[in-house]
């Protein structure tokens, strides 16, 4: 590879993860129609390396690609995110299953300090990226020792899309309080490996989570 084509790549690697992140959070409206000139200032990027990071968006399904007429954002369909939560808890619930049979000292240090950098979040809601970022740490600590990286690759892209969906919705502080709580017991039920307690936990705390994120397909929310 040439310094070149490296440094497009490096480019669109940047631009693919900042644009993604800016999907989920909601930096741009459902159904809106992305200007290409706009990004590219916006993201200090060039043509090439943007059109790749797009393109792979689209193939993420955080992005829908228009015949040979750019890019929007997806619509939100009550109906797809009822696909996404079922299928996160399908999966994820048989991740965990793995992790506990799996999971060695190691990982239960980890995910002890990604809990722990978790509750130091929960004491400030202000900062709500650092919340954000914590909270998808101690969701994939809580599953790293599956030992399947495809069925890891399909639980983050659910969760991705899932977030898309819930962080749209309006705040709901007394299910977030429910939720916090949860994340501990799902933390001591894998340490103590009680693996028939810890699926109906992760689906229960998916399921709340849904009926959370279900608000932003209503109208006038």
């Amino acid at each position: 590879m040439s310094i070149s084509e490296s440094e497009n790549a490096t480019a669109s690697t940047q631009a693919f993860e900042a644009l993604k992140k800016d999907l989920i959070r909601g930096r741009f409206a459902a159904g809106e129609k992305l200007a290409i000139s706009t990004l590219k200032t916006h993201y200090q990027v060039g043509l090439s390396p943007l059109r790749e990071a797009l393109n792979r968006l689209a193939a993420y399904g955080l992005l829908e690609q228009l015949n040979q007429r750019g890019f929007r954002v997806p619509e939100i369909h009550l109906e797809e995110l009822d696909d996404i939560a079922n299928l996160r808890s399908k999966l994820e619930c048989m991740a965990l299953t793995q992790a506990f049979q799996k999971g060695d000292a190691e990982w239960e240090s980890l995910l002890l300090a990604a809990h722990h950098r978790l509750k130091r979040a929960d004491e400030q809601p202000q900062q709500v990226e650092e919340w954000e970022f914590a909270h998808l740490r101690f969701h994939r600590a809580l599953l790293a020792p599956c030992g399947s990286t495809w069925l890891l690759r399909f639980v983050e892209q659910l969760h991705d899309q899932f977030d898309r969906y819930r962080r749209l919705a309006p705040p709901n502080p007394e299910v977030r309080q429910v939720l916090n709580v949860q994340h501990g017991e799902l933390m001591e039920l894998a340490l103590s490996r009680d693996i028939a307690a810890g699926r109906s936990l992760l689906d229960d705390h998916i399921r709340l989570s849904h009926d959370v994120a279900k608000k932003c397909c209503q109208p006038n929310t």
